[in-house]
């Protein structure tokens, strides 16, 4: 263990003069990516497209929600058969709703990974561009990094050239 840790001191002070020259920059790419016009015009599209699904998904939780409490608040006043009958219909809408949410949740992940395949391009170039105009040795994305000075964070710079 300790000798593990000796290579690994030893290895970091052999690389402190070469990282010493290098010149790195932060951005934080998913919040570039979604502030960006495209990604706003992106997730109106997706509200309009899923607002049925949507509110199919709300009906079917509030229906079961009035089932519930119907159960809850009448069921010690029903006779064994009608509990039974409530609760099995509380069960089915419960099932139809996780039913429904699971769906909607996998188109709208779907939909959400083709538009990030589709920007990754995009956003590429601008990463790229960001490199050279700041003559820089790196670029990390911000969640690899613990603190990062102001003017490295170079988020807003790449916002405006996905913005162009």
């Amino acid at each position: 263990m300790f000798r593990t840790l000796l290579m690994f001191v030893a290895a970091i002070a052999l690389a402190m003069p070469a990282a010493a020259d290098t010149r790195v920059g932060v951005v934080d790419l998913r919040q570039a990516l979604f502030s960006s016009n495209d990604a706003k015009s992106f997730s109106e599209v997706m509200q309009r497209d899923f607002a049925s699904e949507e509110e199919k998904v709300r009906e079917t939780q509030e229906a079961a929600r009035k089932l519930k409490e119907r159960l809850e608040k009448d069921g010690a006043m029903m006779n064994e058969s009608e509990r039974n009958q409530l609760a099995g219909e509380f069960q089915e809408k419960v099932k139809e709703f996780n039913f429904l949410k699971q769906r909607l949740d996998s188109t709208v992940n779907e939909r959400k990974q083709a538009f990030l395949e589709e920007a990754r391009p995009e956003v590429d170039a601008a990463v790229k561009e960001l490199l050279e105009e700041n003559d820089l040795d790196l670029i990390l994305p911000s969640e690899a990094v613990v603190y990062v000075k102001p003017e490295m964070n170079l988020t807003a710079q790449l916002l405006e050239k996905l913005n162009r």
